[in-house]
Order: structure tokens, then C-alpha cells, then sequence
């Protein structure tokens, strides 16, 4: 995967450190190992970064940093990756991990009209409340463990590939520099 691409959508490292939420973590986010760009740290912090995105807590982007640390994967990636679940991703993600989890509970779907209210959500989380958290933490684990798996072959194909135009370019670097030394000694003397 090219770093190029990475850093131009990471965060700036200054604006993470600088993060009034991330200094309880201290001398801990100050660790290059965080910042670097490689095939594990990238992998490892786009798991953490999807799993507490789609995680039904608060504070997503603590929970990111803290697993990005404890993973020792990229923390911009990981912050960045919060933001899957936004206002207009929400609903369907929400949607989906409550099917999850009736799925999984065998629990029939309950057919309700979504009002953005707290009495709303107070009236129907007894209701939905167990299916939604079951089945947002099978999603959030089952798409940290893909997230991590799809990284890691789509980074090692990029680097097979890069190798090969490498090798394939020395090859012909090769063969046209042995041409030219045979067309060299191939000429008459000069008499």
C-alpha cells in the first residue's frame, strides 16, 4: 500500500498530540511506534479503529487510542477510522447490528418508528436494547478481525508487486546493457 495515500488522509500527528481527550494517555502517544507507517501498525490500528467505531459507547475516539496503544497499532488510523459512524452511516450500521444480534438471539425482528427523542429511546431500549449490543459487538469484532486479515494481503500484494516491477526493470536493465556490450565487440576493428 503506498505511505503517500495513507498520509495524505491521516490527521496531522501535531492536532492528535495536541488532543485535550488523548493527554490522559500521556508520555504514551508521544511513542513513534504509534506514528509509524507499516504493514502491522497500519493493520492493528484500522482493527481498533473499526471496532470501537461500531461499538455502541461514547467516547469512541478514547476507546480507538486506547487499543491503538495497547495493539501497538497506528493511532492516527485508528482515531481516523471513528468516523465510519457518523450521522448519516449510523442508522443503517445501527440497523444492521440490531438484525445481527436478533439473528443471533433468535429473537424476532420488532417493527418500530424511529423518533429522535430520549423518551423514544428510553421507551423502546428495553425492546431492542439486548439484540442492538449483541450484535454491534459481533460486527465490531468480526470487522476488526476482516479489517486486519484484507490489510495485511492487500499491503503484502503491494509489496510482491512493487518487487516485481523492481525485478522485471533490473531484468531488462540487464538484457539491454549485455546487447549493447555484444554490438560493441561485434564491430570490425577500425583499420
Amino acid at each position: 500500500m503506498s505511505k503517500k495515500l495513507f498520509k495524505r488522509f491521516l490527521p496531522d500527528t501535531k492536532k492528535i498530540k495536541s488532543d485535550k481527550h488523548l493527554q490522559i494517555f500521556g508520555k504514551l502517544i508521544h511513542d513513534p511506534n504509534l506514528w509509524h507507517l507499516n504493514r502491522y501498525s497500519v493493520s492493528m490500528g484500522f482493527s481498533a479503529g473499526l471496532f470501537a467505531a461500531l461499538m455502541p459507547l461514547p467516547f469512541q475516539m478514547l476507546l480507538a487510542a486506547t487499543l491503538s496503544i495497547l495493539l501497538r497499532g497506528n493511532l492516527p488510523i485508528a482515531i481516523a477510522l471513528t468516523w465510519v459512524t457518523n450521522p448519516v452511516t449510523t442508522p443503517p450500521i445501527a440497523y444492521f447490528c440490531y438484525l445481527v444480534g436478533t439473528f443471533v438471539l433468535q429473537t424476532p425482528p420488532q417493527h418500530f418508528k424511529f423518533e429522535l427523542s430520549f423518551e423514544w429511546l428510553m421507551k423502546e431500549i428495553g425492546g431492542i436494547g439486548l439484540p442492538f449490543v449483541v450484535g454491534s459487538v459481533i460486527v465490531a469484532i468480526v470487522a476488526a478481525i476482516l479489517s486486519n486479515i484484507i490489510i495485511r494481503l492487500i499491503w503484502r500484494w503491494a509489496i510482491i508487486k512493487a518487487w516485481r516491477e523492481r525485478h522485471t526493470a533490473r531484468s531488462l536493465a540487464r538484457r539491454k546493457k549485455k546487447s549493447t556490450r555484444k554490438k560493441k565487440r561485434t564491430k570490425p576493428p577500425i583499420s
